[in-house]
Parts: C-alpha cells; sequence; structure tokens
C-alpha cells in the first residue's frame, strides 16, 4: 500500500530526449525516416516473398516472418517515441507501459529464435539437400512460425502478469523515450527481486542459446563448404549464406553494445541512443542487406517495378 503522503501511479510520464530539447525537430525529422526506411522495407519484403512464386521457398518464408518481428518491434516503439520527442514528454498509462513491454519482448525472442531457424534452414539447404525438401516442408515452416509466436506470447504473459502487479507510488518520470524494464522497476515499491530472477531466466539462455545454435551451424556449414573442390562452388554456397551472417552479427552486435557493455548511470541520453541501436539498426538493414544481396529479391522487385511501369 502506498503511505498516507503518496498517491499510487496509474501513468508514467515518459522525458524522452530532454537534454537535447533544442535539437527536437532534427530528431524528430530523423526518426521520422528511419522509421518510413524500416517500414517501407520490411513491408515490400512481405509483400515481394507473399506474392513472388520464386520466392516461395523456406528461407524466404522465414525472412517474411523476420521482416514482420521488425515492423512489429519498431512499430511498437517509434510512434510513441516521435510523440515523445516532439512534445518533449508524454504521458503513458500503466497498462499501456507494460503492453508495451509485452509487445517489445515477443517480438525480439521471435527475432533471435527465427535467425537460428534460419540459420539450421542454410545448414540442411548445404549439407543435407537430398532431404532439404522433405524436412522444410511447408507444414514444417508454418509450424515453426506459429510456435515462436505463440510460445513467446504465452511465456512472457507470465512475466508481465508478475509486472502488472507491481506497486507504484510517488514518483512516476521515466527518463527515457519507451518503457523499458529495468527503468520502470526502479520506480516501484513492489518487491520485484522474483520478476528481475524471472527476466534473467528468460532473457540470458533465450538470447544466449540462439546464439551458441547458430555459431555451431555456421561452423558445419564452413566445414562443408571447405570440403568442395571448386572455388565456383564454394563462392555458390558462401553466398547464399552471407546476407543471413551479415543479418545475426548486426543483430548480436547491437544487443551486445546496449545490453552487455557497461556504462555510467549519469549518461543518460548515451543510453537512449544506445538503445536506438537495437530497435533501428538491424530493422534497418535487414532489408537492404537482402536487397542488395540477394539475386531472387532483387529479380523480384525489379520484376514489381516493372510491372507497375507497363500498367502505368
Amino acid at each position: 500500500m502506498c503511505e498516507d503522503n503518496q498517491t499510487e501511479v496509474r501513468e508514467f510520464v515518459l522525458l524522452g530526449f530532454g537534454h537535447l530539447h533544442k535539437l527536437k525537430i532534427l530528431l524528430f525529422t530523423l526518426f521520422l525516416v528511419i522509421y518510413s526506411v524500416i517500414l517501407g522495407g520490411n513491408l515490400l519484403i512481405v509483400l515481394l516473398v507473399t506474392t513472388t512464386d520464386q520466392l516461395n521457398v523456406p528461407m524466404f518464408y522465414f525472412l517474411k516472418h523476420l521482416a514482420l518481428s521488425d515492423i512489429v518491434l519498431t512499430t511498437d516503439i517509434i510512434p510513441l517515441m516521435l510523440d515523445v520527442t516532439i512534445k518533449e514528454q508524454r504521458a503513458i498509462s500503466r497498462v499501456g507501459c507494460i503492453t508495451q513491454l509485452y509487445i517489445g519482448a515477443v517480438s525480439s525472442y521471435v527475432q533471435c529464435f527465427l535467425l537460428a531457424v534460419m540459420s539450421y534452414d542454410r545448414l540442411l539447404a548445404i549439407c543435407n539437400p537430398l532431404k532439404y525438401t522433405l524436412i522444410m516442408s511447408p507444414n514444417v515452416c508454418l509450424q515453426l512460425v506459429a510456435g515462436l509466436w505463440l510460445s513467446f506470447l504465452t511465456l512472457i504473459s507470465s512475466e508481465m502478469i508478475l509486472c502488472y502487479q507491481l506497486q507504484f507510488c510517488g514518483q512516476s518520470y521515466i527518463d527515457h523515450f519507451f518503457c523499458e524494464f529495468v527503468p520502470l522497476l526502479n520506480l516501484t515499491v513492489s518487491d520485484a527481486s522474483v520478476l528481475r530472477m524471472l527476466d534473467a531466466f528468460f532473457s540470458i539462455p533465450l538470447i544466449f542459446f540462439p546464439f551458441v545454435f547458430i555459431v555451431i551451424t555456421y561452423v558445419l556449414i564452413f566445414f562443408s563448404i571447405m570440403k568442395i573442390t571448386s572455388l565456383t562452388g564454394r563462392s555458390k554456397f558462401f553466398s547464399t549464406c552471407f546476407s543471413h551472417l551479415i543479418s545475426v552479427c548486426t543483430y548480436y552486435v547491437t544487443l551486445v553494445v546496449v545490453y552487455i557493455i557497461p556504462y555510467g548511470e549519469d549518461a543518460f541520453d548515451l543510453n537512449k541512443f544506445r538503445s536506438l541501436l537495437y530497435m533501428a539498426v538491424t530493422p534497418l538493414m535487414n532489408p537492404i542487406i537482402y536487397s542488395l544481396r540477394n539475386t531472387e529479391i532483387r529479380r523480384a522487385i525489379q520484376k514489381l517495378f516493372m510491372f507497375n511501369s507497363v500498367t502505368y
């Protein structure tokens, strides 16, 4: 219960980039452009994979859902961040704050495991091509993707239920541009130790295990490719993995920069910009990487624009 001189907090105030209020127009414009590119690029991938027969293969099916998870993650955070930036601060209800946490966590974990599934797809295609079509059938791909979304929607809901039961009194300011887990827990007057332990129990294995799995699969892929005597054959197989490998590196490098490398508690704005790396760089880079590096995607884009030009 809150003390007599304290009121129960039913909404929080996000302070955004308060120290940079003189640059709010520049920041708003920059974030709006980044979000527009992320949304446009990932929606283009979803459209191409859904409508192009040549892209109706497991690798691109998983890429489509990776693009969808990027759209969900950025749409969960950036529109609110734009509002906070231009207004310099913004109120958000407790339910809205926890919902934002929930959606962001689910989409992030789905991304981790989709990258792991995509690495397994490349492993099968290169090391066991004769059984690839049988193992990676459309039903199996659908079950894998649906299982990921449903599993994390269910798993993370238990953590969010505990989060909703926390009590907040007096202090309601969050010095960030979205509802992040740690700043939120720092405001509660309840004992959050169980919730912190549960978050560590979920986040560490759910991020670490997919990374280890990806490393193992690429070691196996590397040794399989090196057995190929033809340089042309090696180059062809390496090129099929390159886009995915760049996506994995981008994702985990930003994750390390944001959540593992320590930083000072007084460097508020630096910490916020580091958070931007995770929620903006990877969703921004994925469409660019696959559009530039993947021949099938480039051909599908060319056909789409040629069709539109002929139509008009």
